[in-house]
């Protein structure tokens, strides 16, 4: 197939964008690269900078593919904010870019592109959940505006599908995590520039780029009052999306949960990193954030069921000790 990647030079985008090359897809990149990195893309996977509210430039990335007799088949669709703190304190950033950005991709698919797209969602769409582990058919009532612009987008997708068949696979993923193992070792992992996830600032400890790892909150209503987050090894989220693909040739809407199913706390996490790195990891708590949920755990039974996937990295320490090989090959 040909897929279009966009915000595939970014952590989860370029590993499925890498997944799709050795799989002998035709993967073409397109990204602003204002977070994302294209020297960590291998030289098979095509690449155009521009912006995704941008309708005239994807349509004419559509048409010129349709010219030359090979069209697009699919979009996978990453581009995004991914902030959930930051979206709390500039919401018209994320409506724009999450939303309405998002609505100018979907204009040119139905002008002249495929009919066909995986859309990277997010367990922020479930907000605070009234049972753990979260199913699909949970109550969608997002707490923070990172969640809302994505659901406003699923619900862009249902619509789209009902009145002009663009078929969707959205994939509401939970926290992903550690760093993909190839033929020759870990090449790419998480590189936000600035960081604001949780594992790699705990493993920028470690490596003395900080002084101490802050928790936000010591009182949810958690065994030891710290947020719990279910995480999901990027390798096995980047699976999921191929196998999304597959399922969109015989359906034409799909929605998964993707986690691994087992909650950690934040605490939790604090003491795996100290287990595989050896390093003390000094903490010290801080206020709540708002727009935090105290508990997010998935049940990703359907997409186990319904596709056939089969997360590989189930354990916390496997997740960290890819995460850790890859931070001191970055900072080395």
């Amino acid at each position: 197939m040909k897929i279009l990647v966009t915000g595939g030079a970014g952590y989860i985008g370029g590993t499925v964008a890498c997944l799709l090359a050795d799989r002998g897809h035709e993967a073409v990149v397109f990204d602003n690269l204002s977070h994302g990195r294209r020297d960590l893309l291998p030289s098979e996977v095509g690449f155009v900078q521009g912006e995704l509210e941008d309708r005239a430039q994807i349509e004419g990335l559509f048409t010129a593919a349709n010219e030359q007799g090979k069209p697009f088949d699919a979009v996978l669709h990453f581009a995004a904010l991914i902030e959930a703190g930051e979206s709390m304190v500039r919401p018209e950033i994320f409506f724009r870019n999450n939303t309405a950005a998002t609505l100018s991709l979907f204009e040119a698919m139905l002008a002249c592109g495929p009919r066909k797209v995986v859309f990277s969602s997010t367990a922020a769409v479930y907000g605070e959940p009234e049972s753990v582990p979260i199913q699909e058919n949970a109550r969608l009532q997002p707490t923070n505006v990172y969640g809302e612009s994505k659901l406003l987008v699923e619900h862009m997708l249902r619509w789209f599908n009902q009145i002009h068949g663009l078929r969707y696979a959205s994939l509401r993923y939970f926290n992903v995590a550690g760093a993909p193992e190839g033929p020759h070792g870990i090449t790419r992992g998480e590189a936000h520039e600035p960081e604001s996830h949780l594992i790699p600032l705990i493993l920028d400890v470690a490596m003395g780029r900080r002084k101490s790892i802050r928790i936000y909150g010591e009182d949810y209503p958690t065994p030891d009052g710290t947020c719990i987050r279910d995480y999901i090894h990027v390798s096995d989220l980047a699976e999921a999306h191929l196998l999304a693909l597959g399922a969109l040739e015989s359906r034409d809407k799909v929605i998964y949960n993707l986690g691994n199913g087992k909650g950690f706390s934040v605490r939790e996490v604090i003491d795996s990193a100290r287990r595989v790195t050896g390093h003390s990891i000094p903490a010290e708590v801080h206020p709540r954030r708002p727009g935090d949920p105290a508990v997010l755990v998935a049940s990703s039974d359907k997409a186990i069921s319904e596709m056939g996937w089969k997360p590989r990295y189930t354990q916390l320490d496997d997740i960290l000790r890819t995460a850790w090989d890859w931070h001191q090959k970055r900072y080395k």
